[in-house]
C-alpha cells in the first residue's frame, strides 16, 4: 500500500513525464497556421453577424413584430384556471389597482424594459391588480397602436400575469389595462 505522505515519488514521476515539454510565455492562440479558407470563413461570419439587426429579448419579451391591434380595441386575456367571476369583477373595475405604470412617450425597447421591471416589482410588493397605461396612439399621427400591441403580447408571456383587460373609462379606457397578478406565497 502506498504511503500518502510520500510525494517525492509522485513529483519524480511528474517531472519525468513532462520532460521535453516547453512552456509558453504568452496566453494567445497561435493562429499563424490558419488556412486562407478558414480566415475567409471567419471574415464572412463576422460580416454577416454585423449586418444582422439585433433583436433584444428581456424576460422572454422580444422586440420583434407583433400583430397590431386597433387603438380603440378592447383587450381581454386570461390564463387557464382564472375564474370567470374574478375576470368580470376586474373588467368592471371592482378590483382596485394598487400600482400604475404610464408608458406614454417610451420607445418599444424602453416600454418592454419598464413593463418587465414594473410587473416584477409589483409582484414583489404582493400587488393583486395593477394598471398599465399604454395609450391609444391618437396623438402620434398614425392610427397604429404600437405600444398597445406590444404590451398585449408581452403581458401574455410575463411570468405571474394571470389576466388583463381594458380599463374602465375613469382609468384610461381602451388606452389602459387592469392586470391581475399571481401572488407570491
Amino acid at each position: 500500500m502506498k504511503d500518502p505522505h510520500d510525494t517525492a515519488n509522485d513529483e519524480d514521476s511528474f517531472l519525468q513525464a513532462m520532460q521535453g515539454v516547453s512552456r509558453h510565455h504568452h496566453d494567445r492562440a497561435d493562429l499563424s497556421k490558419t488556412s486562407s479558407r478558414q480566415k475567409q470563413l471567419n471574415a464572412d461570419y463576422r460580416r454577416q453577424a454585423a449586418m444582422q439587426e439585433e433583436h433584444k429579448v428581456i424576460d422572454g419579451l422580444s422586440d420583434e413584430a407583433v400583430d397590431l391591434v386597433e387603438s380603440g380595441e378592447e383587450l381581454l386575456f386570461a390564463n387557464p384556471g382564472v375564474q370567470l367571476r374574478l375576470l368580470k369583477r376586474m373588467k368592471q373595475g371592482h378590483i382596485p389597482w394598487e400600482q400604475g405604470l404610464d408608458l406614454h412617450g417610451y420607445t418599444v425597447d424602453q416600454a418592454r424594459d419598464q413593463l418587465s421591471k414594473f410587473i416584477l416589482d409589483a409582484r414583489r410588493n404582493d400587488c393583486r391588480c395593477v394598471l398599465v397605461v399604454h395609450g391609444k396612439a391618437h396623438s402620434s399621427g398614425s392610427q397604429q397602436a404600437l405600444i398597445k400591441s406590444y404590451v398585449n403580447e408581452w403581458l401574455k408571456r410575463l411570468d405571474g400575469v394571470l389576466a388583463f383587460c381594458s380599463a374602465q373609462a375613469r382609468d384610461g379606457g381602451a388606452g389602459a389595462l387592469y392586470v391581475l397578478l399571481k401572488r407570491e406565497r
